[in-house]
């Protein structure tokens, strides 16, 4: 009986949950309601092509590809007050940004959106401005 009753509070929780894919314009009405926006590349990759203002690095795969969950986890619950509120994340192509994203929704985050593209193909492609931190 207990499990049943915790496979269809898992589920439950899925059903409720998404994560979304969101052009520049509509990811940046979301980041001008305040939402936390996370840059989630390294460093390198920072300093190469400066972030979109108003984002937070937090650095979620090395450059080896490591997670350091522990880190990221602890920094994120500085932002992030509880899982029903937004999430805006991007990094340089929209692949790691899926992988997480996809993450946090399994975790119970219900809104999770992530920039159509990356910050390279998504943002500064579309001439899009970032600053250098």
């Amino acid at each position: 009986m207990k499990k049943i009753l915790l496979m269809t509070v898992l589920l439950g929780t899925g059903l409720f949950a998404d994560f979304k894919t969101v052009d520049a314009n509509t990811f940046e009405k979301l980041m001008k309601k305040g939402y936390p926006t996370i840059d989630i590349r390294t460093p390198m990759e920072w300093k190469q092509t400066g972030i979109i203002k108003g984002a937070h690095k937090m650095m979620f795969f090395t450059p080896k590809g490591d997670a350091d969950i522990a880190e990221w986890f602890f920094n994120l619950g500085h932002l992030v007050k509880n899982k029903k509120e937004p999430i805006l994340l991007y990094c340089a192509h929209a692949n790691r940004t899926k992988v997480l994203g996809e993450g946090l929704i399994q975790m119970g985050f219900q809104n999770v959106y992530d920039l159509k593209g990356g910050i390279e193909n998504g943002w500064i492609k579309l001439g899009r401005k970032t600053v250098k931190k």
